[in-house]
């Protein structure tokens, strides 16, 4: 079986990677940074390829390399996202654009991508990795919460459009997760407010009845029960410590 993670050079695309290879899955591992792609790649148990790529520009590219390879993809897993955060009339057309195009369109063209050799060879796997921000609405974060809301829909329709045709498709809604991403976005909260970084970083945590960020493995546990389960399809899976409950 052949999977292909975007976003996997580190943080949730990482560990997802590094979880479908412990499956037994051969694994196509896409991200901007060939260096982490590299160090990715070697923490994975079976065999890997490495496609560096800005997924927003070059996703006809990235697929003919995993085909040209191994024929095709039985498993896609979207994870590749940013954030941004501002007042909502501090927002730049540039920063709209740009959240749109990275967390929505490029899923997108990765899901339009996938579909019809999945649906020819009768089996496939789509997993979006969205977001907490896909199901509610917090304050400073209207572009980001948008893309989100947005590829959470375009995973419902895709569902439903495949059920029949032995594709599923799920999205797996995390909350803050211990990576680099929550890293960038402490660093800029303190950077904002001159708060001490330790204290944002707890007041991120404690967003989550949990009282501690979620680990990346654990959002590939729950990318993994996407996977396996066939009856599973047209969901958005909360891994949020019980920040939001469906």
């Amino acid at each position: 079986m052949r999977a292909l993670v975007t976003g996997a050079g580190r943080g949730i695309g990482r560990a997802v990677a590094e979880h479908l290879s412990g499956r037994g899955y051969r694994v196509a591992l896409t991200a901007r940074n060939e260096d982490e792609l590299h160090k990715a790649a070697a923490a994975c148990a079976g065999e890997t390829l490495v496609v560096p790529a800005d997924i927003t520009s070059a996703v006809d590219q990235v697929f003919d390399r995993v085909e040209a390879a191994w024929g095709g993809v039985d498993v896609l897993v979207a994870n590749a996202g940013a954030g941004s955060s501002a007042p909502v009339h501090r927002i730049t057309d540039e920063d709209w654009s740009r959240m749109l195009e990275l967390n929505l369109t490029a899923p997108f063209r990765c899901v339009r991508r996938a579909v019809p050799g999945m649906v020819a060879a009768g089996h496939g796997r789509i997993v979006v990795i969205a977001s907490v921000a896909a199901k509610r609405g917090d304050p400073y974060v209207a572009a980001y919460t948008a893309s989100k809301h947005g590829v959470l829909g375009l995973v419902r329709s895709a569902a439903a459009e495949l059920a029949g045709a032995g594709v599923t498709v799920n999205a797996v809604c995390p909350g803050y997760v211990d990576t680099p991403m929550t890293d960038t976005t402490v660093a800029e909260v303190a950077a904002k407010t001159g708060r001490d970084p330790a204290r944002v970083r707890a007041t991120l945590a404690a967003k989550q009845p949990v009282g501690r960020l979620v680990s990346p493995a654990e959002v590939a546990d729950a990318v993994w029960f996407c996977v396996g389960n066939g009856a599973v399809t047209g969901q958005g899976v909360d891994v949020s410590g019980g920040a939001v409950q469906s």
